[in-house]
């Protein structure tokens, strides 16, 4: 089993100070069935690559090998000795625990750094083809080349193997490449070498931290990567999803009696909302976010919407808005109006694509700074509708929440809160990084002082303004 790390970033050669493995020495370590060792077939500094080759004993292998197979010469020829899965995991946890867990202890600032990356697996198990190997990394901001082996050159009729050459290119931290490669591999290759049990619950939580709650794939993530164990692939989900009832995860700070609106200022966001989607001619929408489905059920009743998508990243308040919507109860033909699905908004995610118009209804606020950019790019740069609808608090109306300190956020899973020229600013960003204008409405009662308590933003794509010759 081979995995080679190439980067560009200039010095290269710190990837060794990274690793804590010289470039100039080959270094050999004892692991779970044999032996890995270390080397570098390049280190100069424009280019570095590191080369981790895992060398298993197939007898040691039979010898260990306590959990029975399906026939009798299956442990004297299966694979495992050969090609990347559970096995290189397992290496890589062990000869680049340091990398695996972010420290450095020459160059402490390094791990936190981005670089250019390139990973190259020669021969990786997927059980599930280029569709899964595309579901599972490129999500996470990989780009993919996969190209898969025959089952047998000199007899091309047999057809392709499960085998696959694999490559990984992005910018990210060296930690996080690392992480997914850990918990993808034995998905790819739904399969372990080892006994499966609850010490491997609180690893996946460990290693997805930050990621995989976010993943849309994490039900099938964990469920590989637990052997199939439905009591602990459930444990798991219900620690990564906590479910949220929805009076509180739309709970915010009442204003004072004399602002209180004649309708709940979340029903005026969504008729909002819900406006500017029907005025904007789309037939196609995606509620991004979409929670248990309260804009999608006012969509419902606009027919020139055909096509009908809600995601969310909690698969409960997915159950919920399909009860809600009755799509049980629904003829077949007005059933396919609607698709549902579970998935972040920090991946790329080729499902998004193709719509005419997407609504982010309370959504931004919610997300870390930090993952901000990678919501933008999903949206903006590789959904690309024509238009996007999206509201925010409006952070100038605050001082009117009689109960909340100044400086306090109306909700407690709100990650910031913007005023009427921070919005305006990031608008501003939106339009001149992915090409699209934008016009900006306050949405609730005005104050005359300190204007309505909510904002949206309706983009348009630029280039349909100029296809409409406007």
């Amino acid at each position: 089993m081979l995995l080679t790390l190439t980067t560009t970033r200039q010095p290269a050669t710190d990837l060794g100070y990274l690793l804590q493995k010289h470039p100039g020495k080959v270094q050999t370590f004892d692991v779970p069935g044999g032996a890995a060792h270390v080397f570098y077939p390049e280190a100069t500094e424009t280019r570095t690559t590191a080369a981790l080759l895992l060398d298993l004993d197939p007898v040691g292998l039979v010898r260990r090998d306590t959990r029975g197979g399906d026939f009798a010469l299956e442990a004297y020829v299966n694979d495992r000795p050969y090609v990347t899965s559970s096995w290189l995991a397992t290496a890589i946890s062990g000869v680049f625990a340091s990398a695996l867990n972010g420290n450095c202890r020459d160059k402490p600032d390094l791990p936190n750094e981005a670089w250019p990356f390139v990973a190259r697996l020669p021969v990786v198990s997927v059980r599930g083809g280029e569709v899964l190997l595309r579901k599972l990394f490129e999500p996470l901001g990989y780009e993919i080349t996969a190209e898969q082996a025959p089952l047998d050159e000199q007899f091309p009729d047999w057809g392709q193997s499960r085998y696959w050459s694999l490559t990984l290119s992005a910018t990210c931290r060296l930690q996080d490449l690392l992480t997914h490669l850990y918990v993808l591999l034995p998905v790819l290759d739904n399969d372990k070498h080892y006994f499966v049990g609850k010490p491997e619950m609180e690893k996946l939580l460990a290693k997805g931290a930050g990621w995989l709650d976010k993943h849309p794939e994490n039900a099938l993530i964990v469920k590989r990567y637990l052997n199939n164990q439905g009591k602990l692939a459930k444990t798991v989900m219900n620690a990564l999803l906590p479910e949220v009832p929805e009076e509180e995860a739309e709970e915010e700070q009442s204003p004072a009696p004399e602002v209180e609106a004649k309708i709940r200022l979340h029903e005026v966001r969504l008729q909002t909302a819900c406006a500017r989607l029907r005025d904007s001619g789309a037939t196609s929408v995606l509620d991004l976010g979409c929670g248990e489905g309260k804009l999608l059920r006012l969509l419902a009743k606009e027919k020139q919407f055909r096509h009908i998508t809600g995601m969310d990243v909690s698969v409960r308040a997915l159950e919920i808005a399909a009860d809600k919507l009755n799509l049980h109860r629904l003829p077949d033909r007005e059933k396919d109006r609607f698709k549902l699905f579970q998935g972040s908004l920090t991946y790329r995610d080729s499902r998004l694509e193709g719509y005419d118009a997407a609504a982010l209804v309370e959504v931004i606020e919610h997300v870390d700074t930090g993952r901000l950019h990678a919501l933008e790019r999903s949206v903006f740069q590789y959904a690309r509708p024509r238009t996007v609808v999206v509201t925010t608090p409006r952070a100038d109306f605050n001082v009117k929440y009689e109960s909340l300190a100044e400086g306090a956020l109306r909700h407690s899973d709100h990650r910031f809160e913007w005023t009427a020229a921070e919005f305006q600013q990031w608008c501003a960003g939106i339009g001149e990084h992915f090409g699209y204008t934008f016009e900006i409405e306050q949405v609730g009662e005005m104050d005359p002082v300190f204007g309505a308590p909510s904002q949206m933003a309706v983009f348009t794509r630029k280039e349909e303004i100029k296809k409409d010759g406007n």
